[in-house]
């Protein structure tokens, strides 16, 4: 199915007149406008592009690290498997990438600490491989 770049455009444009991006901190779980992206980059769906979102470091009220997440199920190095009111779902962890606040549309919830120190040792572990 080929993707739709100008419906993009214009929801890209739309987000970047956005003034005013939520308050959010780390450990929390955002749906996300992510975009059409290039290539197996992962994409949001739905009219706004969206895609659940781990915030794993917030460097600004503006600027983050995030982590996209999916529901389908795969145990490797690349993937972090967390629940999320009573759904699994994996962090898609080789695919940790700056992300404006701005892209940020409703939160979901929030990683238990245990949980979230897990994901960060699993971008870490990627990052030493």
């Amino acid at each position: 199915m080929p993707k739709d770049y100008t419906k993009w455009h214009e929801v890209k444009s739309a987000i970047e007149e956005h003034r005013n991006p939520p308050f959010f901190n780390e450990r929390e779980v955002w749906w996300s406008s992510l975009g059409a992206n290039i290539g197996t980059e992962q994409d949001g769906k739905n009219a706004r592009f969206e895609r659940p979102v781990i915030i794993v470091r917030k460097f600004n009220k503006d600027l983050f690290w995030g982590v996209p997440a999916t529901l389908q199920s795969k145990d490797d190095a690349f993937h972090f498997g967390f629940m999320l009111s009573g759904i699994e779902q994996r962090a898609i962890v080789s695919q940790i990438r700056t992300l404006s606040a701005k892209r940020l549309i409703r939160r979901i919830g929030k990683l238990p600490e245990p949980k979230f120190a897990g994901l960060k040792e699993a971008i870490e572990s990627l990052m030493r491989r």
